[in-house]
């Protein structure tokens, strides 16, 4: 596919060219046929090459329509080389409309489906618009000059205007206005050819779905199978699922700026795995996507491999084991001491399951979260849950810091991973007057309560890039380099504050990557990955 758009791209500058250059027409199109044809010919050589060069893009991503457009076109341009005469130009277009046929079947993409409609609305728009103009420009003209105005007459001109028969001015009018109107609807041709032509090739647009059945289907399968901390946040509602024919397996993804960003590891039967994956590799590619899996965890590294994928270290997520944890000792004490100056200060935690909050402290919660954020965007993708109260009982939790008055100064929103027996922080927001170590108690709190009611686990933040940023690391050059480039963006992400704070607890560490194709999409994984977590100022989809 990349050699037959590099030939169709050749052709096609050198059909540009030989339309623009000077040279003598001896061609069989000359003889039989009046002068202002040739031009006409001419025009349609330059329109011919400009589409070749813009369907090449799409040849070289194996598109089927991009082949459609760029057969027809060929066919056509040889066609009218072959009657304006043999040279260059008729082998350059010859060549390509060989290539092409040649290599029909590496061209099986589809497109989106959904542009059929865009194609006829777009058709549609064009003729109402350019008919509306011709026909309301034509009328003011004639009554202008007091000349009759018939349907037909509009017509003939219209028609004349757009294919270039009149483009040297028309006698019908009397004035400027025969000399620039018939430009004008052969611009207006031109332009809503290309326009039309445009949404015909454009690549594949995502849209988010997520029908009932389907996301029934999910929880499901993350109750079931979802054993890593990061699973309940497929949940998010801003994400599509994948799933095995089967439905024993899927994996969640949105796509943004033409990369395909799947949120943490596949979910489902271990047999399955491998297929989801495989299968989704093919989806993407069908529809020119890049591949993006973020928040990848250590164990799953050899899967992707399998499927020709490579991994970049991203991270590391804290996790608590909750049967060892414990507040005694000398290195724990600043969080202990945390832990005594709130409860003197008469504070308490209620756990609560999201039925179990009723509307006045629900309006607290929330009134606390909206302060807490301020003007900032709700961020979050992969490692954090998109609304306060959109999973249910079995699937998120709330530790609730309450003052001495029984107001709510702040909470911990967890997401519940069933499988593994584990709790996943999603957000930690308080009030801006909280004392001091007030999130260190919630989480003590948390911890404890967590290994009451029998969880193993309590997954803290994210730390990016932790391995680079801890303080005692001795670093190479590079590495070095690196920690500087990171500790420069911490007034935007706060990464060594982070890594600090889940220090504390002394967790275990797990490592997280971002899984990649090739190293030339890093910059625009990196982008689309910022885009998705809100950190840019815009989440766009594919189109």
């Amino acid at each position: 596919p990349f050699v037959v758009a590099t030939v169709v791209a050749a052709g096609a500058l050198l059909n540009l060219l030989h339309a623009i250059l000077p040279g003598e027409d001896s061609g069989l199109l000359h003889s039989l046929t009046p002068d202002a044809v040739g031009p006409l010919a001419q025009a349609a050589g330059v329109l011919a090459a400009v589409a070749l060069l813009v369907a090449a893009r799409g040849l070289a991503r194996r598109r089927r329509r991009a082949w459609q457009v760029a057969t027809a076109v060929a066919a056509l341009s040889t066609s009218l080389h072959v009657l304006h005469g043999f040279n260059h130009g008729t082998l350059a277009s010859t060549v390509v409309l060989i290539f092409l046929i040649a290599r029909r079947h590496d061209f099986g993409r589809p497109g989106d489906t959904a542009t059929r409609h865009l194609l006829v609305a777009r058709l549609v728009a064009a003729a109402g618009a350019i008919g509306l103009y011709a026909l309301t420009a034509l009328w003011l003209n004639r009554m202008a000059a007091d000349q009759p105005f018939t349907a037909r007459f509009a017509l003939r001109e219209t028609f004349d205007g757009l294919t270039a028969s009149n483009v040297g001015g028309s006698p019908h009018f009397v004035g400027a206005f025969g000399d620039w109107f018939p430009i004008s609807l052969l611009l207006l041709g031109v332009s809503a050819t290309a326009w039309i032509v445009a949404g015909w090739l454009a690549p594949w647009r995502h849209r988010v779905v997520q029908v009932e059945r389907d996301r029934d289907l999910a929880r499901s399968l993350v109750h079931a199978w979802g054993a890593d901390t990061l699973a309940p946040f497929v949940l998010r509602a801003d994400k599509s699922y994948f799933f095995t024919p089967d439905e024993q397996a899927f994996l969640a993804y949105r796509v943004v700026g033409g990369v395909a960003i799947v949120s943490g590891d596949p979910i489902g039967h271990q047999d399955n795995l491998h297929e989801v994956v495989g299968r989704f590799v093919e989806f993407a590619h069908a529809r020119d996507w890049r591949i993006a899996i973020l928040g990848a965890s250590e164990q799953a590294l050899p899967l992707y491999t399998r499927h020709g994928l490579h991994s970049l270290y991203h991270g590391d997520e804290a996790v608590v084991d909750t049967a060892a944890f414990s507040l005694d000792g000398r290195s724990i004490r600043k969080v202990r001491q945390s832990v005594h100056r709130l409860e003197e200060a008469g504070y308490v935690t209620r756990v609560l399951r999201p039925s179990e909050i009723d509307a006045g402290l629900r309006a607290e919660l929330e009134a606390v979260a909206r302060s807490w954020r301020g003007n900032a965007p709700e961020r979050g993708f992969v490692m954090a849950l998109d609304a306060l109260f959109a999973l249910g009982d079995d699937d998120a939790l709330f530790v609730i810091g309450l003052d001495a008055e029984a107001r709510a100064a702040g909470f911990l929103h967890f997401a519940i991973s069933q499988a593994s027996s584990s709790l996943s922080l999603s957000s930690m927001p308080r009030l801006r007057d909280t004392p001091n170590g007030f999130n260190e108690w919630l989480i003590c709190a948390s911890i404890a309560w967590a290994r009451d009611a029998g969880f193993a686990r309590v997954s803290l933040n994210f730390a990016p890039f932790a391995a680079l940023l801890a303080p005692d690391l001795e670093l190479s050059g590079l590495q070095a380099v690196q920690r500087r480039a990171l500790l420069s963006l911490k007034g935007q992400f706060q990464l060594d504050n982070l890594l600090a704070f889940n220090r504390k607890f002394f967790p275990r560490w797990e490592r997280r990557f971002v899984v990649y194709e090739r190293r030339l999409d890093l910059p625009r994984v990196g982008i689309a990955a910022l885009a998705a977590e809100a950190y840019l100022p815009f989440q766009s989809e594919r189109r």
